[in-house]
């Protein structure tokens, strides 16, 4: 094998590893955001959002609920008015 050869073959070993390790320095900094970014949001004591979504389903359930009562309401008065 030549001398030049030989440098290159080292030379491509070094970038190969160099590569590796910035790989591994990437995923360990990923880990850390994100395990970082799960503890500033359970601080924050947010709601799910399938929570949100099934409280606002059930109050405008009840939300017509109660307009459903309060038109009720009103024709037994005017019921009770005419009796």
């Amino acid at each position: 094998m030549s001398q030049s050869s030989k440098i290159f073959d080292d030379l491509g070993r070094l970038m190969n590893d160099a590569a590796s390790v910035a790989d591994g320095v990437r995923r360990e900094a990923e880990t850390a955001m994100r395990g970082q970014m799960e503890r500033i949001v359970n601080d924050l004591d947010l709601v799910k959002r399938e929570d949100y979504d099934a409280l606002r389903d059930l109050v405008q359930i009840q939300g017509e609920e109660i307009e459903a009562l309060r038109r009720d309401l009103e024709a037994f008065k005017k019921r009770r008015k005419t009796s």
